[in-house]
């Protein structure tokens, strides 16, 4: 049998019983969706929110707290149809069961938003978001792609900053709807005219602010797809700077307004005239010291030339031997004859010294002549050595006395003769027969005819 109920084990108060109900409540219903009608709608002095809510057939009553209903983006109101993320309790003083409210939206708000939600998760997955394959703007554009409204005041507002800021730069509009079932379609075809015409160097997508509905065509799938497509960079500025759309997402860069876009894809002239005057400025002082540089390198080499010039060093020369010819002329002759005979035995050494180096040249020529002479030799003899090595050994193959060493025996007639055939024996001749250690005597007792 199953356990029985705790509550079966003591007699409850109603505090007790209100407690374990609300328990059991909070336990059994975690966080959950509810969307119904606002109903008896009450904000107290304390900043908490009272109201109920209800459909055709039933009601429940809310409370929302303080900390939460800080951080609602509207003021609900009676009749107004939401969507709650609620906690079922009760609440015990009165033994009232009611609803603890964490989250509060419009209910049509909030299925666009799980929409947005889900479509952001997916495509984050597939890398449509990611930093890597963000491009970055050109600094000096020539000629932009703006889709957006005609007549919206994003439009007039981008125009003005551009004039301000740049007014070189060429805007062209590519007007289409920005809210509605059928803006993504023609955002879509906008786009599809800028990448095929590929004459301008970004675009921006944009209008101005709104709610979440005004600016849900630019959560569409397919339109951030096309923008992620796109063959140059594109920037998204979507609404205010609180609203956050697909398209910024995916876009290669996202600014907060329609006229802080304009801000960031124009450079400034203003910026550009000082800095250019900087750079003049620059240029100036550089060219100045570049002159001043080059003037006195200039003045160096003129100096350099003057000292090399021939006429120049002629003269020098020349002053140079009028005073060693004046100083000459002012030693007695005694010392210039003592300088003459000095300078003559320093001749002669020279000429001993060069003659030396001469011989000692000669003789190591000699000495390498003598050595290499020496290296031919002993190459040739080592050659003769070799070829009379072979000769002897073509010698020996050829010689009789081979034969004899290999167990074969020469044949003499008594005249010292070798015989050769049997026609040259007849019975009874002297034969002497060679063999290996000497020699013996024979008598040729018949003749035998071989085959």
């Amino acid at each position: 049998m199953p356990d029985p109920s705790p509550l079966q084990h003591h007699t409850l108060t109603p505090t007790t019983l209100n407690a374990e109900v609300r328990a059991a409540l909070e336990r059994g219903f975690p966080l959950f969706w509810i969307e119904g009608e606002v109903s008896n709608f009450l904000k107290a002095k304390s900043g908490h929110l009272y109201f109920s809510l209800k459909d055709a057939g039933a009601q429940v009553r809310c409370a929302m707290w303080r900390p939460r209903a800080m951080l609602l983006r509207f003021v609900p109101t009676d009749g107004q149809q939401v969507l709650a993320r609620a906690r079922m309790t009760l609440y015990e003083p009165r033994g009232e069961f009611q609803l603890q409210i964490e989250h509060l939206e419009p209910a049509g708000q909030g299925a666009l938003q799980r929409a947005f939600d889900e479509l952001k998760t997916r495509l984050a997955l597939e890398g449509l978001f990611d930093s890597g394959r963000k491009r970055a703007l050109p600094v000096f554009p020539q000629r932009i792609a703006i889709v957006s409204s005609a007549s919206g005041a994003a439009i007039r507002d981008i125009v003005s900053v551009l004039a301000r800021r740049f007014p070189l730069l060429e805007a062209d509009l590519f007007p289409s709807l920005v809210q509605g079932a059928e803006a993504p379609a023609q955002l879509r075809v906008q786009l599809d005219r800028i990448a095929a015409l590929r004459r301008h160097d970004l675009v921006l997508v944009t209008r101005g602010g709104g709610s979440i509905e005004d600016l849900f065509a630019f959560n569409d799938e397919a339109l951030a797809r096309r923008i992620a497509s796109m063959p140059m960079p594109v920037v998204s500025a979507v609404g205010h700077e609180v609203d956050f759309t697909i398209a910024d997402f995916v876009a290669d860069l996202r600014a907060p307004t329609p006229s802080a876009a304009a801000e960031l894809i124009a450079p400034s002239a203003d910026a550009l005239r000082d800095r250019l005057a900087a750079l003049e400025r620059r240029l100036g002082r550089s060219l100045s010291h570049r002159l001043d540089r080059d003037g006195q390198r200039a003045d160096r080499l003129q100096l350099r030339l003057q000292a090399r010039h021939p006429l120049t060093r002629f003269n020098a020369l020349g002053d140079r031997l009028r005073a060693s010819h004046a100083r000459l002329i002012r030693l007695p002759a005694p010392l210039i004859t003592q300088r003459r005979q000095r300078l003559e035995q320093l001749h002669l050494r020279l000429q001993r010294a060069a003659a030396l180096e001469r011989i000692a040249l000669l003789v190591r020529r000699a000495d390498d002549a003598r050595q290499r002479l020496q290296a031919t030799c002993v190459r040739g003899i080592q050659h003769q050595a070799t070829h009379l090595a072979g000769l002897a050994r073509s010698l020996n193959a050829l010689s009789p006395l081979a034969t004899l060493e290999r167990g074969y025996a020469i044949v003499f007639d008594a005249n010292g003769h070798v015989i050769q055939s049997i026609e040259q024996v007849e019975s009874g001749d002297a034969l002497r027969i060679r063999v290996r250690h000497g020699e013996f005597r024979a008598r040729a007792e018949a003749k035998i005819q071989s085959g």
